[in-house]
């Protein structure tokens, strides 16, 4: 038996008719393809359904069905499992003894990446991509560059960079009439932020900012203790590393030798490990806050500051031990009190958290 096996990788038939997939039959598959030709008659998709539809029709000297599969919108790991067990279904369905082979029917090579999936569960004869015939007059071209504009996606991908590159030249006459001396400056910065821009579309960074900004849009509406925390962590932090370096110059100007490494990340160290702390205890407390507010408080939760002041305690005290002249009897009783600072806590709060647990099961 021959399947014709229509491949929709990216699921428009089923986000745009809402059918459900796998659709299976001669007469199933056609009603899909008229419906997804109503909603979109400009999906390449349609002709892929139709193409199905004709090759069955023009097979007659063996028993053929044809059937039409579907996967997940943006996702390509996810699309292939998704058509691999609407393959299995279809498969499934057709409740023959003899043995099954398909022909594909894809409308690119993306809908094609899936071949090996499916080689997994059937024997393939055949791969027929469906080209749709235009004219190749002025008319189709403008047509396709509209099509292009129109799509969100590729406006974005191909309109930023062609406008950062345009903006070079005005830019550089910009400078040069305020008087600066230097228009290296502006293809330094263009080029720049053009780089920027295109290594985060290569790594798909773009998901993470919008992800990034939709939790921040939340925590200002839902109003998050966690957004004004972590701003003034971030601001402990740099005014640690700020007093890190000026730490670092004062003692080594005081220094009779250069420093080596150990002696230079040690007076970094000594100098903002008290700021870092302090930004890393707001930071958790906030947090805390928040877990209390929602109502998903955990005891266990309050260990997070007492470990930042443990880990500060021991980082300051072998720091200093290197460029304070700390003695030993010092650094060890650091050493001692940051441990037992983080035992302590962690079997008090796991105490807490197991007399809270019972109450609650009572």
């Amino acid at each position: 038996m021959l399947l014709v096996l229509c491949v929709d990788l990216d699921d428009d038939l089923g986000r745009k008719t809402g059918v459900d997939t796998p659709v299976v039959g001669r007469a199933a598959v056609q009603e899909a393809a008229v419906a997804l030709a109503t909603t979109d008659p400009e999906d390449s998709d349609v002709n892929v359904l139709f193409e199905g539809i004709h090759i069955a029709d023009s097979i007659e000297d063996e028993a053929v069905e044809v059937a039409a599969v579907t996967g997940v919108n943006g996702r390509d790991v996810a699309a292939n499992r998704r058509v691999g067990e609407e393959v299995d279904r279809v498969l499934a369905e057709l409740e023959t003894g003899e043995d099954v082979r398909a022909l594909v029917v894809t409308d690119g090579a993306q809908d094609e990446s899936v071949l090996p999936v499916i080689r997994s569960r059937v024997t393939i004869d055949g791969v027929r991509r469906v080209v749709v015939r235009q004219a190749q007059d002025l008319e189709s071209m403008y047509y396709t560059f509209k099509q292009v504009l129109d799509d969100p996606e590729t406006r974005g991908t191909l309109l930023v960079p062609l406008g950062i590159l345009l903006l070079i030249y005005p830019l550089t006459i910009l400078v040069s009439l305020l008087g600066f001396p230097d228009t290296g400056i502006v293809f330094g910065l263009v080029s720049g932020l053009l780089g920027l821009y295109v290594l985060g579309r290569g790594l798909g960074l773009q998901e993470s900012v919008d992800r990034g900004v939709e939790r921040v849009q939340t925590a200002l509406f839902t109003g998050r203790v966690t957004l004004v925390t972590h701003l003034v962590a971030v601001a402990l932090l740099v005014i640690g590393g700020v007093s890190g370096v000026q730490t670092l110059q004062d003692l080594q100007a005081e220094a009779a030798h250069e420093f080596g490494v150990i002696e230079v990340i040690a007076a970094l160290l000594f100098g903002s490990v008290q700021w870092f702390a302090a930004g890393g205890v707001t930071a958790s407390l906030g947090r805390v806050t928040d877990e209390y507010l929602s109502g998903d408080f955990r005891w266990q939760y309050l260990n997070a500051p007492f470990y930042v002041v443990a880990m500060a305690a021991v980082i300051y005290g072998v720091s200093s031990y290197f460029v304070a002249d700390a003695d030993l009897e010092f650094l060890a009783f650091v050493l001692t009190a940051g441990t037992l600072l983080g035992i302590i806590s962690t079997l008090s709060f796991a105490v807490a958290e197991s007399l809270a647990e019972r109450r609650t099961a009572a």
